[in-house]
């Protein structure tokens, strides 16, 4: 069997799943994947499961889990995804988890689910916080890591906004979904023996060495 490394990454928006993935996906050497890029560039790039989205987002339907499903796999059967993958955003309900769970059967199975905690009300602080420069992307947070100048960007001194997906209201909407859809993932997976919880508030670099030290003791198991 051509055992790969699947991550599955669960925790409220803003437990900092993104910013793990990408520290995974350096020193695992296997890429983040999250259903955000996947649609981008599905939809950019016109495939045909791109233009099939598009046809349900332009009537003002939710995409269809089959179809966000199609897109999941179609992904992994690229070339730098033959050792695994860090899965960031998928899956989010039981209906795309089953689905998942087939698609890796054959490579040994999803290898561990780590649930990153933090408390609504540090979500809220963690989002509402941030600021996004209108031209080149680059990301502040008033409280953690403001701007030079208050409103201006430090690397090209364009001006920084929020976001409509970080206004208070936008966010209280993503945890209630959030806690519809994707908390049962927290039972199922603690049913196949596979969730670890991890302290969301510790530092970046602390979190990370805690999910390396738990996938070399799964490994070392299996």
């Amino acid at each position: 069997m051509n055992r790969r490394t699947f991550f599955v990454l669960l925790g409220v928006p803003g437990a900092g799943k993104g910013t793990q993935a990408k520290l995974l996906e350096e020193r695992l050497g296997i890429p983040q994947i999250s259903t955000g890029d996947i649609f981008r560039y599905n939809l950019k790039n016109e495939t045909a499961l791109g233009i099939l989205a598009k046809s349900y987002m332009d009537k003002g339907d939710l995409v269809p889990d089959e179809v966000t499903i199609r897109m999941v796999e179609d992904r992994l059967t690229q070339a730098d995804a033959l050792g695994g993958a860090i899965l960031d955003g998928f899956p989010r309900n039981l209906v795309q988890a089953q689905a998942f769970d087939k698609i890796t059967e054959p490579y040994g199975g999803v290898s561990l689910v780590p649930l990153i905690h933090i408390s609504d009300e540090e979500a809220m602080l963690r989002i509402t916080g941030r600021r996004v420069c209108r031209s080149c992307g680059a990301v502040y947070h008033v409280d953690f890591n403001p701007p030079k100048q208050d409103g201006i960007c430090d690397l090209d001194g364009g001006e920084l906004y929020q976001r409509n997906d970080d206004l208070p209201d936008t966010v209280r909407n993503r945890l209630y979904v959030y806690y519809k859809q994707t908390s049962p993932l927290i039972g199922y997976y603690f049913a196949k023996d596979l969730l670890v919880e991890l302290d969301g508030t510790r530092s970046i670099e602390q979190v990370q060495d805690v999910l390396i030290g738990l996938l070399a003791e799964k490994e070392a198991v299996a």
